[in-house]
């Protein structure tokens, strides 16, 4: 039994980008702020073209915040230490129509990051080019 489908078959390309990135250099106060955090991640996701289903958020104590958003072409996380003024971000889109290093950059500009470590993982099956379908 094979399992391959064509696009065409109402099944889309078993692909997409998994950008890994840690921000240095962070204002320690906005890194505390979930409020601030939920809506930047928000913004910076929707801005680069992701369809937000739901996210979730977590205010640690004594400091530290967690924020992840469900999207409808697969997830993102951030995840703050105000301590040392960093933070980890994670954003993996299925599909074309989200740009997942378009958000992390906005995201680092929104949280005017000094010093931006961003890294792609293509995951999944290459795209077949369209003289290939």
């Amino acid at each position: 039994m094979s399992y391959d489908r064509a696009p065409d078959q109402g099944v889309g390309n078993f692909a997409g980008r998994h950008v890994l990135a840690e921000f240095d250099g962070v204002d320690p106060l906005l890194l505390d702020d979930l409020g601030f955090l939920r809506e930047t991640l928000e913004s910076s996701l929707r801005d680069a073209g992701a369809t937000i289903c739901d996210v979730i958020s977590k205010q640690f104590q004594p400091q530290g915040v967690t924020v992840l958003a469900l999207l409808s072409e697969s997830h993102a996380s951030i995840h703050t230490y105000p301590e040392i003024g960093s933070l980890f971000v994670d954003i993996f889109t299925c599909g074309e129509t989200a740009d997942p290093e378009l958000a992390a950059a906005l995201l680092r500009d929104r949280l005017g990051a000094l010093d931006a470590r961003i890294t792609t993982v293509h995951r999944g099956h290459p795209i077949p080019t369209e003289s290939a379908r």
